[in-house]
């Protein structure tokens, strides 16, 4: 199986929010298209980073409230691993079991 197999199943529109965005904004994207991670982007095509539900509860529990206000890049995840459509599902599976050991 290949991602675009995947992709042919769960479509290939992506979210995206810019990086001066606050982290509320962010909220109300995730919640309004009720997925966990959105791309960041300045031009709604360049992937600047990533950001998830993930990183924003581990930015409340370690700095608290204020970030909420801040921007989407302060805690974007900046370094992003990606694939084609033709890679095999295997790898991308392996790509994200480095990548989050890394993290």
């Amino acid at each position: 199986m290949r991602v675009r197999d995947v992709l042919a199943h769960k479509g290939t529109s992506v979210v995206t929010v810019r990086p001066d965005a606050t982290c509320r904004e962010l909220l109300a994207i995730l919640a309004r298209n009720n997925i966990g991670a959105v791309v960041v982007s300045s031009d709604g095509s360049t992937v600047t980073g990533i950001v998830s539900e993930r990183d924003v509860v581990r930015h409340l529990h370690d700095r608290g409230a204020a970030i909420l206000d801040g921007p989407v890049s302060q805690l974007a995840t900046l370094v992003v691993a990606t694939c084609g459509p033709e890679d095999p599902l295997d790898e991308l599976r392996e790509t994200m079991r480095i990548v989050a050991c890394i993290r």
